[in-house]
């Protein structure tokens, strides 16, 4: 069962979410409708998954993501971003606060239960609309900062497999691709992540480009 954490200051919107989550392997946990108390509940709750909305009273839902996955001393907390804006910057930030997750309100029911369950197994999930180009073209803001240390500790193997996360394939492809067992992917995944010290496959990715591990534009 997944539990999950609803935040959106529309009351409406939070029911029409619990309805459509209710019943299938998820568990509603609590909802609330600011960015403090989502912070407050996602901290005391420990939910698997936080769905969280932007614009909101008190404290908006990108630093509310921050404050959550900073003090969340379990490590295990995912957070996807729910909005009506399909706004380039929000992905960005979104993404670079920690959030595992992007969709728009607009997304179909299928595509927000997908999203919760690949989030839930340390997936990065995406709005269809939002492409990897995007993204590359935000992390060439700064300067890139240099490959952490911890890359010379990846085998030539884990490298190759970064290198096709990066590129947006899921575990299944990527065992398609090197023609490796699904398990075996996985746990090169799983490695990855631990030597480098993100929490998932989405900040694997920010890290990748705004170091400079991976060039913007290039290909796999």
């Amino acid at each position: 069962m997944i539990r999950i954490l609803l935040v959106d200051d529309q009351p409406l919107v939070r029911a029409g979410l619990r309805a459509m989550l209710d019943g299938r392997e998820i568990s509603v946990v609590a909802e609330v409708g600011n960015g403090l108390d989502a912070v407050r509940e996602a901290l005391r709750l420990c939910p698997d998954v936080v769905l969280m909305d932007i614009r909101m009273p008190e404290l908006d839902g990108l630093e509310a993501t921050r404050r959550i996955l900073v003090d969340d001393e379990t490590g295990t907390i995912r957070v996807i971003v729910l909005t009506t804006f399909d706004l380039d910057e929000h992905v960005y930030r979104a993404l670079r606060v920690g959030a595992s997750g992007f969709l728009l309100k607009d997304a179909e029911p299928t595509d927000l239960i997908r999203a919760i369950r690949a989030v839930a197994n340390g997936d990065a999930m995406l709005s269809p609309s939002v492409t990897r180009r995007l993204l590359a073209e935000f992390a060439t803001r700064a300067a890139p900062t240099g490959p952490p240390l911890a890359v010379d500790q990846l085998t030539s193997r884990e490298r190759e497999v970064l290198r096709l996360v990066v590129a947006g394939l899921t575990n299944e492809e990527i065992a398609g691709r090197l023609v490796i067992s699904l398990a075996t992917a996985k746990t090169h995944t799983s490695r990855i992540l631990a030597k480098l010290g993100v929490r998932d496959r989405a900040q694997l990715i920010v890290m990748a480009y705004e170091s400079g591990l991976v060039r913007p534009g290039a290909r796999d």
